[in-house]
């Protein structure tokens, strides 16, 4: 099976130009999630997010995709358009990989830092339920932005995601 790696190489430079395209202003860092569950054959759901560090000497915040319109005065609707365009690059990105014959992931990390572009697949069963999105979001935010946890809540759904991996841990290792 052919690892088509024109192709990917492809979509790659289109995610990074896409980034590029909108997220406004300098900035120092990004990270960026997505993850696409197959649902009863062709349906898929999942989700997406990202962060940013604008460039500056003032205290430096993250600023998250949502927060983007509001505070660089740019029309949602359109911008929304935009990121839209940005998950399906990730999807085409992942069906790439499915023509290919490699394994399919479930979810990446993107970051860029330091002008380099880096990709880690995961290959986990992602369930929908929304604590397990609420908690996969919070302990994202604390390894990759270092973000503590605020609340009695943000603690807990950090402790509850590593209690969870560690449960599929010993459930993949008893099925090998």
């Amino acid at each position: 099976m052919s690892n088509n790696t024109n192709g990917k190489k492809e979509i790659y430079n289109e995610i990074q130009k896409k980034i590029f395209d909108i997220v406004p202003g300098k900035w120092d860092e990004l990270y960026l999630y997505a993850s696409i569950i197959d649902r009863l054959g062709s349906i898929q759901t999942g989700e997406m997010y990202f962060y940013f560090l604008p460039k500056g000497i003032l205290k430096k915040r993250f600023i998250n995709v949502y927060e983007v319109p509001a505070k660089y005065d740019i029309d949602e609707e359109e911008y929304m358009q935009e990121v839209e365009v940005l998950y399906d690059l990730i999807k085409k990105l992942r069906e790439e990989y499915a023509k290919s014959g490699q394994k399919i992931w479930s979810n990446i990390t993107i970051s860029i830092k330091d002008n380099k572009f880096k990709i880690e697949y995961n290959y986990d069963s992602l369930t929908v339920s929304k604590e397990e999105y609420y908690d996969h979001h919070i302990f994202w935010r604390y390894k990759y932005l270092h973000i503590e946890p605020q609340s009695k809540k943000e603690k807990q759904a950090i402790e509850n995601y590593l209690l969870e991996r560690k449960m599929r841990l010993k459930t993949d290792k008893q099925y090998l």
